[in-house]
């Protein structure tokens, strides 16, 4: 059994740094050993330890939002979120006659074709990929010019960098289970080797875990020194992450039928030995030690100015006029004449499937009241006027009128409730892609369905945990039954990048479901993770390809 160790220690001294600005100094990456040109030379970037913060730290924050395709972890389209969206139950982006086909793109999603030489899933894997060379590069970097900095500094400049990398690397194996571990910014590719599952997995745990007392022990979403930043919570809401799917990421056999159990899975956290459902546990509590709370008002998450939220733990800074960060996905979501009712232009691309408005309640009395804050749905009305579309026809969306390719069907445009969510910005740019509100990645309301699901896995009861998330949200209390937290999570955390995940996790990825038929051959759950892409293969013939792929 593998054994983890976490000791608090005081959190050392953080020298100020202006980290709010997320300021560009190193140019993009485009390949595995690639050494990026800074804007200014590296005696004008290094001369103190404020200086090495923002050219080796806080510039990597760049990263985590996007504003081009399979960029960022949210926020742009054919990256992380749609890998982790499309290809699950929770919604889709259907064929609506000459639009949105694509070449086959988001129906290969939803039907789990998708295969090793496809672009954009080489193009997520050198993004993620690019982001941990540059977090190598920064470590390189701070250790040169350790002598601008106090001891203190040094380790916390470390354990930020570290953190930021553990998180990428988080993604990679999740979504690509085998994957390199380089640590070394001067690896030439013919010397990376692929690591097991387990063993990524193992190695991304004890990072977190080194780090984690020496990050700021402050709340990430909250503008000031630690906005956007890996503070100690955002390392904890991973942690919790990483033991709620240990039996997914100890299993170098997802083929067999058979995983690690995590009850016999054991941890070593801060002198105690866990097994991986009450580390979950020991992990969430220590985010309600922290603070974070469920917000009174659902909705207030994702409101235009959402920064002050105790419920949002980690979030992509949004800003229209100083950060190129974008947000594209109501924008890819709503009817035309949606976009022109609100002076925006839109897409008419992405809804929900009719399995999840079903799940929700819809066409019956007792309908999630969380309904109306994530979807737009039936009659659309903007400030109270009903909007029209070019034939002066109110515009009705159907929900329950969807399927894959809607091509000659009468709702072909008006098909599926659509994404809402995210109060509109009516003072965005870009038709709303720069908006104001904040993208939420990590929020508390999830910690509270992990301990939950972790608390019933362990056999427990963790009705507590489920019926806060649904007392808050005005629905009634339901028996905490994993069944139970499965359907919840789809409630309460839709449009939110975690569907994909959940049903691995749950065991029902690779099953057939909503319009979806199981894919001949995925009996042995091989799409549970994505192929190692055949270019990736071909720059290094290190790397073999996961179980159920063949290369083309």
């Amino acid at each position: 059994m593998k054994h983890f160790r976490i000791h608090h220690k005081p959190l050392p001294a953080y020298r100020s740094a202006k980290t709010g600005a997320l300021l560009l100094v190193l140019l993009l990456t485009s390949c595995l050993n690639e050494h990026p040109k800074g804007l200014v030379t590296e005696d004008q970037a290094y001369t103190s330890a404020a200086q090495l913060y923002v050219n080796a730290v806080a510039t990597l924050y760049n990263y985590i939002g996007g504003d081009s395709d399979s960029q960022g972890l949210q926020g742009t389209y054919r990256g992380v979120y749609d890998y982790n969206t499309f290809t699950a139950d929770e919604a889709i982006i259907p064929t609506r006659g000459g639009d949105w086909y694509d070449g086959g793109f988001w129906q290969h999603l939803y039907l789990h074709t998708w295969t090793p030489n496809d672009a954009p899933l080489y193009d997520t894997w050198t993004y993620l990929y690019k982001v941990v060379m540059l977090c190598n590069q920064s470590l390189d970097q701070i250790e040169t010019h350790q002598t601008l900095l106090t001891s203190g500094e040094r380790s916390s400049y470390e354990a930020e960098v570290k953190a930021i990398r553990a998180m990428f690397y988080y993604y990679l194996m999740d979504l690509y289970g085998r994957i390199p571990l380089v640590t070394d910014s001067h690896a030439k590719v013919s010397t990376i080797s692929q690591s097991e599952r387990s063993e990524a997995f193992t190695w991304i745990v004890n990072q977190l875990l080194q780090a984690a007392p020496y990050l700021p022990d402050e709340h990430s979403n909250r503008q000031g020194n630690c906005y956007g930043r890996i503070t100690r919570p955002v390392a904890h809401f991973l942690l919790a992450k990483l033991m709620i799917n240990a039996e997914v990421y100890a299993d170098d056999d997802w083929t067999d039928g058979k995983r690690p159990d995590g009850s016999q899975q054991t941890f070593t956290i801060d002198g105690q030995k866990m097994n991986a459902w009450e580390a979950c546990i020991w992990f969430c509590d220590r985010l309600s030690n922290e603070g974070y709370a469920l917000e009174d008002n659902y909705a207030a998450n994702f409101m235009v100015h959402n920064e002050s939220s105790k419920e949002n733990i980690f979030t992509v800074p949004m800003d229209k006029t100083l950060y190129k960060n974008q947000f594209w996905y109501l924008f890819r979501s709503r009817h035309y004449v949606q976009g022109g009712a609100i002076g925006m232009d839109a897409e008419n691309g992405a809804c929900a499937t009719t399995s999840t408005v079903q799940a929700y309640g819809y066409g019956s009395k007792d309908v999630d009241p969380r309904y109306a804050v994530n979807f737009y749905s039936d009659t659309l009305r903007v400030d109270g006027r009903v909007v029209r579309l070019d034939n002066g026809s109110p515009l009705v969306y159907q929900p329950l009128e969807v399927m894959l390719d809607l091509t000659g069907s009468p709702f072909e445009k008006t098909a599926g409730a659509r994404m809402s969510k995210y109060e509109i910005d009516r003072t965005a740019y870009a038709d709303g892609k720069l908006q104001d509100n904040d993208i939420v990645l990590y929020r508390y309301a999830d910690v509270l369905l992990m301990k939950a699901e972790a608390k019933v896995r362990n056999g427990g009861d963790g009705s507590a945990e489920l019926n806060a998330v649904r007392s808050r949200a005005g629905a009634p209390a339901r028996e905490a039954t994993l069944d139970n937290i499965l359907t919840e999570r789809l409630l309460e955390l839709m449009w939110e990048g975690w569907r994909r995940q959940d049903l691995v996790r749950f065991g029902l990825f690779c099953q057939a479901y909503d319009q979806r038929p199981q894919l001949a051959g995925e009996t042995d759950s091989h799409t549970i993770v994505f192929p190692i892409p055949d270019t990736a293969i071909d720059l290094n013939g290190n790397l073999k390809q996961n179980p159920g792929y063949a290369k083309e």
